[in-house]
């Protein structure tokens, strides 16, 4: 029994192979250079994508707006579990997101490279240093990928995101044939970006310090922050960010003690929380596509009467907001940049309307509609 079973494996993975080699030898195929820096053949015509992260879904759409699933064969399971309501957004406008198989979960180690292949993918579409998915870490994956005729691209809207965005989606478009939709993208991106840059390049206004609260209600304690992912974003916006230089990496812990001697001169927390689970995750903040703007504030005065959190004076004084946790992965993040630039400038940018910058770049470059909220203040 073993032997016929490995048998077939072997069979199978013989055909896999000649069938993808086969798609990879079409005429017409092209060469583009990554996000980490390798060359990739791609076949002419990609008709068979697999997502390595599931919430890559919005990217994908700015380029193939009218069904951004129709080339859809695999995708990791992230999604779904950790953005639930922005999940069932897109599920409503395309009910066939919820047949397309899954090749994992929410994290690497659950990415299973024999059901991937099963599939057929032309291309691997996966994130730059990993995240929840495949990354260039995982070698073994990528033999197995590759070794099938499967071309894997790598992209990155989490690590480096203010120069990787528009390098990312520039790539996108070469992987699908859609430049011109994702030049057009990128150009919208850039001069969003600049009304902050360039008015702060101008203006050089002083800093302002900020505390920065990873995934707030993830659990009881206080402090998680973080100088990388939305730090990035928020450094970008004219922000002296306390944990710069006290931590090692991307995101860590800092000490309430230090926090309360220090006293930033704002709060921002993360928001992970979600209206339908408000009351199992009372110290989660509401923000996304079910929030409302009551529940989204009642949440963070919720979340600010932690132990550790209440006793800063940006709190007691009203200078304490709450972002979406996920434009850390979203090639809409340059409206964070532009929220917290009104938060932390507000006479600089008083004529700025990142709700507005939102609400235009989903009308122009998604086939689902604005709806919910994405960020907050205990004062309004």
């Amino acid at each position: 029994m073993f032997r016929f079973s490995h048998c077939v494996r072997r069979w199978l993975g013989s055909a896999l192979f000649l069938l993808a080699a086969a798609a990879q030898a079409q005429p017409g195929a092209i060469t583009v250079t990554d996000l980490a820096g390798r060359s990739v053949q791609l076949p002419a015509k990609v008709q068979r994508i697999l997502l390595g992260e599931g919430r890559l879904l919005p990217a994908l759409a700015v380029l193939d707006k009218d069904d951004p699933t129709r080339r859809l064969v695999a995708m990791m399971g992230e999604f779904e579990k950790l953005d639930a309501p922005g999940y069932a957004q897109w599920a409503r406008r395309f009910p066939q997101l919820d047949r397309v198989p899954r090749v994992g979960r929410a994290s690497s180690g659950s990415f299973s490279d024999e059901q991937a292949l099963a599939l057929r993918p032309q291309v691997a579409i996966l994130g730059l240093a990993g995240g929840h998915g495949p990354s260039e870490r995982d070698r073994e994956t990528l033999a197995r990928l590759e070794a099938a005729g499967v071309a894997v691209v790598f992209v990155d809207l989490r690590h480096d995101p203010l120069a990787n965005t528009p390098r990312s989606m520039l790539l996108l478009g070469e992987v699908l044939g859609r430049r011109a939709e994702a030049e057009a993208f990128v150009r919208f991106w850039r001069a969003q970006l600049a009304v902050v840059t360039e008015r702060l390049a101008n203006a050089r206004p002083e800093p302002p310090t900020v505390f920065l609260e990873n995934r707030v209600g993830l659990s009881e304690g206080c402090c998680d922050t973080m100088v990388g992912l939305v730090g990035k974003l928020l450094q970008a916006a004219g922000a002296r960010n306390v944990a710069e230089g006290l931590i090692a990496g991307e995101f860590g812990t800092l000490n309430p003690e230090f926090l309360i001697a220090r006293q930033p001169d704002h709060y921002i927390g993360t928001g992970i929380g979600a209206l339908a689970t408000a009351q199992q995750t009372p110290l989660r903040i509401v923000l996304g596509a079910d929030a409302t703007p009551e529940a989204a504030r009642e949440s963070l005065a919720r979340a600010v009467q932690r132990r550790g959190i209440t006793p800063l004076q940006a709190v007691r004084q009203g200078r304490a907001h709450a972002i979406w946790h996920h434009y850390y992965n979203s090639p809409f993040n340059v409206v964070a940049v532009q929220v917290f630039a009104k938060w932390l400038h507000p006479e600089l940018f008083a004529d700025l309307d990142p709700r507005a910058t939102l609400q235009t770049m989903y009308e122009r470059f998604q086939p689902i509609p604005l709806q919910g909220v994405y960020w907050t203040s205990l004062t309004p």
